[in-house]
């Protein structure tokens, strides 16, 4: 069960995640909301790495796993943002566009090595890349609608990732 269940989870987690960024770009959770979800989102990912580091050693799962700590990182740095008010913007703006730009990255890693639904991997990495740069483009000034378009697209980008890695899990290692 547990090992379906770290299999599945993101499939369910990515999207979820995604929503909540959105919900709170609308002002429809509050920022107490947001900072249970980085803490218990920090532990998942910290346990998850540990759980799979070894088998997370070579292939596309390597770079995954570089991905996980990063993506831990970029968590903390949103915990630091959401607790330390002058803080607020740079750190929660750096841990939002990082979670676009690097599981782009790796989709497009897994794309050019995984033969097995390279064109998913593809279309997720443009999608997440590409949230990123409507998220940024439409900081200055602020437009909200550009700003969660730019959260729909890595929203759908990473789901169709993830999914395709969940649909076939034996293609991790090229």
């Amino acid at each position: 069960m547990f090992s379906r269940l770290r299999a599945q989870g993101p499939t369910v987690l990515i999207p979820l995640a995604w929503l909540l960024v959105g919900l709170a770009h609308l002002d429809v959770v509050t920022d107490r909301t947001v900072l249970v979800f980085h803490v218990v989102a920090a532990v998942l990912i910290a346990a998850f790495a540990a759980l799979s580091w070894d088998e997370m050693v070579t292939g596309v799962l390597r770079i995954w796993r570089d991905i996980l700590l990063v993506g831990l990182l970029l968590t903390v740095g949103g915990i630091v943002g959401l607790l330390h008010s002058p803080l607020r913007v740079p750190f929660l703006t750096t841990t939002l566009l990082g979670w676009m730009v690097v599981p782009g990255v790796g989709l497009y890693y897994t794309g050019k090595r995984v033969p097995a639904g390279q064109r998913m991997y593809m279309a997720g990495a443009v999608l997440s890349i590409l949230g990123a740069a409507v998220y940024a483009a439409a900081l200055f000034p602020a437009a909200e609608t550009a700003l969660l378009a730019g959260i729909g697209l890595a929203l759908v980008g990473q789901t169709v990732g993830i999914v395709q890695a969940v649909r076939q899990p034996d293609d991790s290692s090229g």
